[in-house]
């Protein structure tokens, strides 16, 4: 059996594709945005309209590259606050012509810089998640590796958010739980079984609705069946009237956690 460190590890590990692999392999006509008309841009975080199969879309996805000069260029995926400004721009101009969003969620966190902190870093976080709460249109994330803390909830109050089986989703990394919980932060084994942050987890908590198997060392048709998958549920929630599509969403974040009757009667 696989435990939860293991699967940090493996959300962390060298070669794993990021957003940009998953948005070469998945869609045409891609089209990227930079800036977001008030600072700069960020490249930790990738914009852009795409098409899916024949379905316009907009797609956003935290990215962490690959080689070494490429990492320090998107900050290891740590958005700043114009990142997440230049995520919300490409979300509202998908509401106002009707294209779904797709967003890849990879990273720690967002910076904690100064200069993120100065820029308004919180504000920034919290005003994606009030606008993507009503968003009308329809929106669905996928963590495709490390889902941490506020810097990937960000870009993940969704109608459904999808996660891969090596993925982690977690409001605090292992090691910054293991430091404040126990003032070591050795015990990051401990801390990544205490955190409840692997796939299987959240999908009984109903964080998250659908689970991902992982091909081992050929991804390629991982990329054909989210393809498959994310077609055929934006087609579904599109063909939504958008006061339902929005209650859907709603009632989505109001059941987080939600104990079910019969597991209440039995306690």
């Amino acid at each position: 059996m696989t435990t939860a460190y293991e699967r940090v590890c493996a959300a962390r590990a060298k070669g794993r594709p990021t957003a940009l692999d998953y948005i070469q392999n998945m869609f045409s006509d891609f089209i990227e945005f930079h800036g977001d008309r008030c600072f700069g841009d960020d490249k930790a975080i990738i914009a852009g309209v795409a098409r899916l199969g024949k379905m316009p879309v907009t797609v956003i996805g935290l990215e962490k590259g690959h080689d070494t000069k490429d990492k320090i260029s998107r900050n290891f995926g740590s958005a700043h606050p114009e990142g997440y400004r230049k995520a919300l721009r490409l979300m509202k101009q998908a509401e106002k012509f009707k294209r779904p969003v797709i967003c890849f969620v990879d990273t720690s966190g967002a910076y904690c810089g100064i200069g993120a902190e100065e820029r308004g870093q919180g504000q920034a976080i919290a005003e994606n998640l009030l606008e993507m709460s009503t968003l009308a249109t329809p929106i669905l994330s996928i963590v495709i590796g490390e889902g941490g803390s506020g810097g990937a909830l960000a870009l993940a109050v969704a109608d459904e958010v999808w996660m891969l089986e090596n993925s982690v989703y977690s409001v605090i990394s292992p090691e910054g739980a293991a430091s404040i919980l126990w003032k070591d932060a050795s015990k990051i084994k401990d801390a990544s079984e205490q955190l409840k942050l692997t796939a299987e987890d959240l999908l009984g908590f109903g964080v998250i609705e659908r689970i991902f198997k992982e091909p081992r060392g050929n991804f390629k048709t991982l990329y054909a069946q989210l393809m498959i998958a994310l077609n055929e549920k934006l087609t579904e929630k599109k063909a939504l009237p958008v006061e339902t599509l929005l209650e859907q969403r709603y009632q989505r974040f109001r059941n987080i956690g939600r104990i079910p009757e019969s597991r209440e009667n039995q306690a």
